[in-house]
Formats: structure tokens, sequence, C-alpha cells
């Protein structure tokens, strides 16, 4: 039984430990790396050049995002063989098993070729689409890592 303590006290780890790493890329990294120059006086970087940048950390992210998707699987349908039943939890370690694997599988190498491509393949619709499409997947990645930890939360304390 101790075990088991220790497995879901690591699952409550990885959780949380995932959704400050998102926050923290969303809200904290992007705007540094965006507007380094406003930092640093010698540095002189483009958008485009910024964006290759931050494109390599969100591709080492990804790796983490397939690790994340892998454990909520395991950990869920295991808890769901034991009969720990909740429509939440469900709902929202479906969301986040698919937004990570999106995330990972989509929207990080798409973003990569067309930087590959050059800086006029960014300036696109086409690019620009498929980054919103990448940054709303990452907010509802967010949300969905919230509900799950604080109702993974709500039933250990039951």
């Amino acid at each position: 039984m101790k075990r088991n303590i220790y497995v879901d006290f690591g699952y409550l780890v990885i959780l949380a430990a995932t959704y400050g790493a998102v926050m923290v890329l969303g809200m904290l990294v992007a705007p540094v790396v965006f507007h380094a120059n406003d930092y640093v006086v010698a540095l002189d970087i483009d958008h485009y050049n910024a964006g290759i940048i931050m494109g390599e950390i969100f591709h080492r992210f990804s790796l983490w995002t397939y690790t994340l998707a892998f454990v909520v699987l395991a950990y869920e349908g295991m808890m769901y063989k034991n009969g720990q039943r909740d429509k939440y939890i469900f709902v929202s370690a479906s969301l986040v098993v698919f937004t990570s694997l999106m995330f990972s599988g989509v929207y990080s190498p798409r973003i990569l070729q067309m930087q590959s491509m050059g800086a006029e393949a960014t300036q696109s619709d086409t690019f620009a689409n498929l980054h919103l499409a990448s940054e709303i997947d990452f907010k509802i990645l967010a949300f969905s890592l919230f509900v799950l930890f604080i109702r993974r939360l709500m039933l250990m304390k039951i």
C-alpha cells in the first residue's frame, strides 16, 4: 500500500511540474526571448531568429509532453481499472493526452519545418494560423493539467 502512495505523489508532482513548465514557457520565456533586444544592449536579434530559439525550446519541451501523455494514460488507465472513475478526470486526462500529442506530434514539428523554409514562410497566413492553434492548444493543456491535478488531489483526500 505504501508504494501506491508514492506512485500517487509522483503522479501529482509530474502534473504540477508540467503545469508549472507550461506557465513558465508561455508567460515568462516567450516574452523574454521575443523582446531580448530590450534586455541586452549589444544583442541585435530579429523576430525570425527569436522564433528559431523559441522553436528549439518548445521542441525540447515536446519530448517531455510525449512522456506526460504516456504517464497520464498509464496512471489514469490503472485508476480506471481499479474502479476510480470520475467524469472530470476522464475529460481532463483525455484533453491532457490529446493536447500533449498535438503539441508534440503536430504543432512543434510543423512550426519547425516552416521555420526551416526561411523567414518568408513564417510571415504567411498558414504559419500565423498554425501558431495561433498551437497557442490555443497550449492554453487548453495548461487548463486541463490544472483541472486534472485539482480533481486527483480532491479524490485522494477522500
